[in-house]
């Protein structure tokens, strides 16, 4: 059974930093494309980062280029997020997800369950 988990969400002040972790599980994604999305109260989900299956290309939404690190790990099936200068607005569910495309029009096939960010001000 494919399952991906999400770690590392919690409360942190404005201007903090957390890194987002999610494990894979059931099999192998290193030829996907891996990426986070975020969804607020209210709101749509959003994309927030993507990274091809090489590691080599990587693409940001404007809302969270220069704050926000994605990166992978082949070898244990895991995609990080390190999220720098955290805003009140970046507060949302975490979601991470596999798929195909480059990273800029990732399309995606698998979903993992969420971890809340909460970003005080």
């Amino acid at each position: 059974q494919v399952q991906l988990a999400e770690s590392g969400g919690g409360l942190v002040q404005a201007g903090g930093s957390l890194r987002l972790s999610c494990a894979a599980s059931g099999r192998s994604f290193n030829s996907y494309a891996k990426g986070w999305f975020r969804q607020a109260p209210g709101k749509e989900r959003e994309f927030v980062a993507a990274i091809s299956w090489s590691g080599s290309n990587t693409y940001y939404s404007d809302s969270v280029k220069g704050r926000f690190t994605i990166s992978r790990d082949n070898a244990r099936n895991t995609v990080d997020l390190q999220m720098n200068s955290l805003k009140s607005e970046d507060t949302a569910v975490y979601y991470c997800a596999v798929g195909w495309g480059p990273p800029a029009t990732m399309a995606p096939d698998y979903w993992g369950q969420g971890t809340q960010v909460t970003v005080s001000s």
